[in-house]
């Protein structure tokens, strides 16, 4: 006999897995981030686990493309060119010496 893992995870249980608050999970369900059912009369929160999943898979490529924009603007912003600034008059008026 094969054991299924269970379709629905609770909201706490996601929250668990995902090391944020309950307040933080809800505000991602809320805010539409985690796509999430309510259930019965009282209306308790699950989380498809290919859903989680997914929202994880979307947070990896998110963070790659920060990374990945952070380091191309740090490189622009730490290029020097081939002028010296003057610090008594704070210009770029002479060029750089090789020597």
């Amino acid at each position: 006999m094969t054991i299924e893992p269970p379709r629905f995870i609770s909201l706490a249980r996601a929250c668990e897995l995902l090391g944020v608050s309950s307040s933080q999970g809800y505000a991602l369900v809320r805010g539409g981030e985690i796509p999430a059912i309510q259930v019965g009369g009282r209306g308790i929160w699950r989380i498809e686990v290919r859903e989680l999943e997914a929202y994880i898979q979307r947070q990896y490529a998110a963070t790659r493309s920060k990374i990945a924009q952070d380091d191309s603007s740090q490189v622009d912003s730490t290029q020097v060119d081939s002028t010296q600034v003057d610090s008594t008059r704070g210009d770029r008026s002479r060029p750089v010496s090789g020597g």
